[in-house]
């Protein structure tokens, strides 16, 4: 499984980007893509400290609400 960050879908983008670990390791890129060890490695990071966790944030549709 691949994660894909696009940081044009961040909801956070601007507010958060001075203390996102994409930001501090390669500067706001449009998009990019880590794989789960990647992705482990980057959370191990930032838990000790090393790197801010990543804070991407992507929006979530509304649930859908059936009607009786």
């Amino acid at each position: 499984m691949t994660t894909r960050i696009d940081c044009d879908t961040c909801v956070v983008r601007g507010l958060a980007c001075h203390d996102c670990v994409v930001t501090v390791l390669l500067g706001p890129p449009p998009e990019l893509s880590f794989d789960d060890d990647e992705r482990r490695a980057l959370d191990v990071l930032a838990g000790s400290g090393l790197v801010p966790p990543l804070r991407l944030v992507t929006p979530v549709t509304q649930p859908t609400v059936e009607s009786a």
